[in-house]
């Protein structure tokens, strides 16, 4: 059973109109034999108009899986970035080139192989003995990540009501166990809509900083000279950041390709969403450059600016700082659990229990610190990570091609069965035909393509 995509937007309409859009409007041959032209075109623009949409809604789900406890703090930013003053901006050019690359080549790769887990797409790009790198480094990376995240937690809950630190880390991670005898499904899912909620809260004060705060870049850049960075030059920390959120993201980035069957379609939101995040992460720089004087000292950059603005707004953006740090930890831990712990739900809750335990005990070390000292090590870990999706890829794009083309002929096949016109023999034959030359096995892309076309059909995508 194939994971959902899951879709954040608050209430926005979005248009589409490209070249390629009008030029089909007005040159494509009619796909379901002699229909009135003004019906087809009709037909024609709403299919582009539903492709799009779906694009949309692939790309906010990949935001939700890259943006995640380490942005809506903002201190990675501080010590990546920040630390360069001014040179920081090209660092943040280059993070958002890497986002729109790897993030088409992470979600049409798991559309291409169909993927349910990283193991499955790993297996099939990479060597046994990179495949097994690559999976100790994720595992020894959810470890590490899930005990700053503890760490994050108790900083938060010091900065903004003053509870020690300690107390804040182990309250987090005491929730974590919880939920693990609970419904945590349901929960995970409610607590998804604390992303967005993020989203809104840097909107808001890269607006606000714009607005209120003077821009002298000399004056401001000269501020970041005592922040220490983790890292020698702009360019290496901006690859080294990037390499540390796709270590973070690739396995649920598989997993979201997976639920995609259209290629086409993951390749545009792959590269969308990961636009989207470089837009983010500006945003976020943006404010926190103009507002250096106040967070470059603090331990959640991100939450003393909130704080100025509003004492209650920053009440709000705690509470949702941790729920997001919980929901990353949570997924972490419980993630690696599954590793270890198969399907036996007994041996995943004592696995989680060891793995939290373990996690709150290194968690002592401070947030800031275990940021400089664990994130650079974690993100040249991954360049292992990228050099495998880069070289897939590249060897890999005329297969990609081929498969596109494949299943995309197999859905305007599968469009006539559920359409109102004739469905003969030789589409059915045809349709089997394209079925074998997938990379999927031919019955479960068949199922597969009808089951997409159904639930367009009667969903009205």
């Amino acid at each position: 059973m194939r994971v959902p995509v899951c879709l954040f937007l608050p209430g926005q309409m979005f248009f589409y109109c490209s070249f390629r859009s009008i030029r089909m409007f007005f040159m494509r041959e009619p796909s379901f034999g002699c229909v009135a032209p003004c019906r087809l075109y009709m037909e024609e623009i709403e299919v582009l108009m539903k492709e799009f949409k779906e694009s949309v809604s692939i790309a906010m789900a990949y935001v939700g899986v890259i943006v995640g406890a380490g942005l809506s703090s903002g201190q990675d930013i501080l010590q990546y970035f920040l630390s360069f003053g001014k040179q920081g901006i090209w660092g943040i050019l280059l993070f958002c080139v890497l986002n729109v690359v790897f993030g088409k080549i992470i979600v049409t790769l798991g559309s291409y192989f169909r993927s349910n887990s990283h193991s499955e797409v790993l297996g099939a790009i990479a060597g046994p003995v990179t495949n097994r790198i690559i999976d100790w480094t994720l595992i020894a990376a959810g470890f590490i990540i899930g005990f700053v995240m503890l760490s994050g937690a108790g900083s938060n809950l010091n900065q903004q009501f003053g509870i020690p630190s300690w107390a804040g880390a182990l309250f987090c991670a005491l929730l974590i166990i919880a939920v693990t005898f609970l419904d945590f499904d349901k929960i995970t899912k409610v607590l998804g809509i604390f992303t967005p909620v993020v989203i809104l809260f840097i909107v808001l004060i890269t607006a606000y900083s714009i607005s209120t705060k003077p821009l002298d870049i000399a004056a401001l850049s000269s501020e970041t000279a005592g922040i220490p960075s983790p890292l020698p030059n702009i360019g290496l920390s901006a690859l080294n950041y990037f390499s540390l959120c796709a270590m973070t993201g690739v396995s649920m980035g598989f997993v979201l390709g997976g639920s995609i069957v259209k290629i086409g379609t993951a390749e545009k939101g792959g590269a969308l969403g990961g636009a989207l995040v470089g837009l983010i992460i500006t945003g976020a720089y943006i404010s926190m450059f103009l507002n250096i004087g106040m967070v470059k000292g603090a331990e959640m950059p991100i939450l003393e600016i909130v704080n100025a603005i509003s004492p209650a707004l920053g009440l709000v953006y705690a509470l949702v700082i941790f729920f997001l740090i919980f929901n990353t930890a949570f997924s972490l831990y419980y993630g690696l659990a599954c590793r270890f712990g198969g399907g036996n739900s007994v041996r995943v809750r004592k696995y989680l229990i060891l793995f939290v335990a373990a996690g709150y005990g290194c968690s002592f070390g401070g947030f800031r610190s275990l940021i400089s000292l664990t994130y650079p090590f974690l993100g040249y870990m991954g360049f292992v990570l990228l050099a495998v999706l880069a070289s897939a890829w590249i060897r890999g794009r005329d297969r990609i091609s081929a498969e596109k083309d494949c299943r995309r002929n197999m859905i305007r096949l599968a469009r006539r069965e559920y359409a109102d016109v004739p469905y003969t023999r030789k589409d059915r034959e045809q349709f089997d035909r394209l079925g074998k030359q997938s990379v999927i096995p031919a019955e479960e892309i068949k199922r597969d393509i009808r089951e997409y076309v159904r639930t367009a059909e009667t969903a009205g995508l």
